[in-house]
């Protein structure tokens, strides 16, 4: 939102990745991290490691199973984790099945720490748009400018909170709102307040022309406290200190999947377990289950 890449400066970090919600970007990373170096790996994100390394706010949290004494036993970096591997590799699946598709605009909303625009073989002509906060964008670029990465498409970053004008900001970064675009909000609804999201899915709408695509995340948990002491939640308190129920906006969530059903996109709804079973890794549902209520959107707008 390495070693060899030095640290962030610690204004960079603090605005960016050091707390609160950035403070979940370093999460997924070292997930990422651990689900690239395992033997049977869901997903491999190379550039992961480094964002954990380069931040001192994750000092001493694995990369690694092995590192975990438990391995995949612990809660945290066992079984979440591989949620975070598992759903990596669906979204990718998804960007690469719509710019297959014709889609040559990726938006990628609430990037945080995302490495897509270097790791997956984009069609030559497509360009990548990662809209975050500057102090998130600024942390990663430092990472990846140390590591000398080349992304592997145009890559556009857009420095701007997703409360604010947003939409300007992309269009001015020169995204065409007539071509087709697929656009990804992965792990991020669920921290913004109700009203916030409506406003994003409407926006996204808008700008979308026929042919274009949207994946993402949501929870349909009435009450996330329900699940306040499943292992998840505590495991990642007690381990780095996110508590994740007290970032989570806890009003009424909007139907956005059936927002846009209403205005003519095709939608679909899955669970994680969905793609466990199709994958044949990955978690499944258990007693007092924190990912009980997630659900994974695609939505495509047809063509006329």
């Amino acid at each position: 939102m390495v070693n060899g890449a030095g640290t962030a400066d610690g204004a960079g970090e603090a605005e960016g990745v050091a707390g609160g919600v950035g403070l979940t970007a370093l999460l997924v990373a070292a997930a990422r991290a651990i689900e690239t170096h395992r033997h049977d790996p869901l997903a491999r994100d190379v550039f992961a490691e480094h964002f954990v390394h380069a931040a001192p706010a994750c000092a001493g949290w694995p990369v690694r199973i092995q590192q975990v004494p438990d391995g995949d036993a612990n809660p945290l970096w066992g079984r979440f984790a591989r949620y975070f591997g598992l759903r990596t590799r669906v979204l990718d699946d998804f960007l690469l099945r719509s710019v297959h598709a014709g889609a040559r605009q990726v938006v990628l909303l609430g990037a945080g720490l995302d490495s897509r625009a270097f790791r997956l073989d984009w069609p030559a002509d497509c360009v990548v748009f990662e809209v975050d906060r500057a102090g998130v964008l600024a942390f990663k670029h430092e990472v990846l400018d140390g590591l000398s990465a080349a992304p592997k498409a145009a890559r556009t970053p857009v420095p701007i909170d997703l409360r604010a004008d947003w939409a300007a900001a992309l269009t001015a970064a020169g995204f065409d709102p007539a071509a087709p675009s697929v656009w990804l909000a992965e792990g991020l609804l669920f921290y913004l307040p109700s009203a916030t999201e409506t406003h994003l899915i409407d926006t996204v709408d808008r700008l979308s022309a026929a042919g274009s695509a949207l994946a993402f995340e949501v929870k349909l948990d009435k009450d996330l406290l329900e699940y306040r002491d499943s292992p998840l939640y505590t495991s990642t308190t007690q381990q780095i200190g996110i508590d994740l129920l007290a970032l989570f906006d806890r009003e009424p969530r909007p139907d956005s999947a059936g927002t846009l059903t209403g205005r003519g996109w095709s939608t679909s709804v899955h669970t994680p377990f969905d793609f466990t079973r199709h994958h044949g890794r990955g978690p499944l549902p258990e007693e007092n289950d924190a990912l009980a209520g997630n659900r994974w959107v695609f939505a495509n707008k047809p063509r006329p």
